[in-house]
């Protein structure tokens, strides 16, 4: 099986699984203790703490240790925003951020913040100019990672950075996705991060508050973690951790260069072998081993199914593999095709034969399930009739609406118009990407009785 899902969670790395085992028997006991077994403990607490520190580029009493990188970044946003609640009630977001970002957002909304949500590129970049804009007077924090978790492209933290330190503004960085390749460059004020995202053990994250940041931890005080994670450690993870952290970092340099030529195939590849795709994302700011890439006319549940049964492990972003039948907060913010999406993250190690098997059984995969659906091969070289059309797709879900739409597109000349009817949440996207992929003109959204009407013109 290959496994290329690592931007969920990165297979346990070989050293991460030795720290473990071998922490088990010397990091069991409570490092408060002044015992024998307490003093071992919190040296090993206190090693991997040094550790961290140095991976990240900071000092050590800046580093503690929470349950998850979720628990980082809720731990991280109630602190500063409530240790800068003097300051203003206002938070800024980008509109790319892991839900874990969008949920404390929602969360300080609930309690009466105010929230500006920055929006992003196609290529999912924010512009700093536009965070530096939102920068009010009110401001209690702001928040941008360092890349993002479903199209890899890199945010210019830096640049950020340099706008809120000018406006006195703490900014949190969510490195999840990126501190396994290398510490993250600015001056930023709070980082968080997960383990599990760089071959650590699930259920250790990292939160990282500079020296002058003013934070006020939430919820009951506890003497551990600098009162910020309460509760008792899992010290042997943590150590496991944080092992894992530096043998990959030890690695990143050579493995970079090569998940980067490997991800650069696909990009290429797919982009020239499967009809009616859209690559997304930065094609050179992003991380080094993630690519996705949305097909026209393609169900995302079936083709994922479909490359599990060949052996290959693959995330998606489209609503037709997610309960809730709304496509990722992510392709929606970039107004990108959401359809048919592959995210393909490859772990460290990945070898280059699982690269080309993939990129052999795609094609006739992706052929497959359109075929199954009855999509359009080719564009219709129907003869207009009409000037106006009106394509009932109301009750039908991702990707049948722009299909029903390619069908009869060609029964209306140039100037005509078809109105697709839907009360599917991803035709708002989808229908939009495919006039962008087609050359044609997308009208706009009217209201409806049911769901909304989609206008399309023909321009050519």
């Amino acid at each position: 099986m290959a496994y290329f899902d690592a931007a969920s969670a990165a297979p346990l790395h070989p050293v991460a699984r030795q720290a473990l085992l071998a922490s088990l028997d010397e990091g069991w006991a409570d490092p408060a203790r002044l015992y024998r077994e307490g003093r071992r403990a919190r040296m090993l607490l206190d090693a991997a703490r040094e550790a961290a520190a140095e991976a990240v580029g900071c000092r050590a009493d800046e580093v503690v240790f929470t349950p998850s990188g979720t628990h980082a970044v809720h731990t991280g946003i109630a602190g500063a925003s409530a240790g800068r609640r003097r300051t203003g009630r206002h938070l800024i977001v980008s509109s790319v951020e892991h839900s874990s970002v969008l949920h404390s957002a929602e969360a300080f909304e609930a309690d009466g913040g105010t929230v500006t949500r920055v929006p992003v590129n196609r290529a999912g970049a924010v512009d700093p100019s536009a965070y530096a804009g939102a920068l009010r007077p009110d401001t209690a924090l702001a928040c941008l990672q360092s890349a993002n978790h479903e199209v890899g492209t890199e945010q210019p933290v830096a640049a950020v950075a340099e706008a809120c330190r000018a406006a006195g503004v703490p900014l949190l960085v969510d490195a999840a996705q990126s501190l396994g390749w290398g510490p993250v460059a600015g001056d930023w004020s709070l980082l968080a991060a997960s383990a599990h995202k760089w071959g650590g053990p699930p259920g250790v994250g990292l939160l990282v508050v500079r020296k002058g940041v003013r934070f006020a931890p939430q919820g009951p005080a506890d003497e551990r973690e600098s009162g910020r994670a309460p509760g008792f450690a899992n010290l042997p993870a943590i150590v496991a951790a944080v092992a894992s952290l530096r043998a990959v970092r030890d690695e990143a340099a050579a493995e970079a260069v090569r998940l980067r030529e490997l991800t650069e195939r696909i990009r290429a590849r797919v982009a020239r072998t499967v009809p009616d795709v859209e690559v997304v994302g930065d094609p050179g700011r992003r991380l080094p081993g993630i690519v996705t890439f949305s097909c026209l006319y393609v169900d995302g549940e079936a083709l994922l199914h479909a490359l599990d049964r060949e052996g290959f492990s693959v995330s998606s972003g489209s609503s037709c593999t997610s309960s809730t039948l709304t496509p990722s907060h992510v392709l929606r913010a970039m107004g990108v095709l959401s359809e048919g999406n592959v995210r393909v993250s490859l772990p460290p190690g990945t070898p280059e034969e699982d690269v080309e098997r993939f990129l052999d059984v795609l094609p006739g995969l992706v052929a497959g399930v359109r075929d199954a659906l009855g999509a359009p091969a080719v564009a219709p070289a129907a003869v207009p009739t009409r000037d106006a059309l009106v394509v009932d797709a109301l009750g039908k879900r991702c990707p049948i609406p722009v299909i029903e739409l390619a069908k009869v597109f060609g029964e209306v000349p140039v100037g005509g118009t078809v109105r697709v009817l839907s009360d599917d949440e991803a035709a708002r996207l989808d229908i939009p990407a495919w006039c962008a992929m087609r050359g044609q003109e997308y009208v706009g959204e009217e209201p409806a009785e049911r769901g909304a009407a989609y206008v399309v013109r023909r321009v050519s």
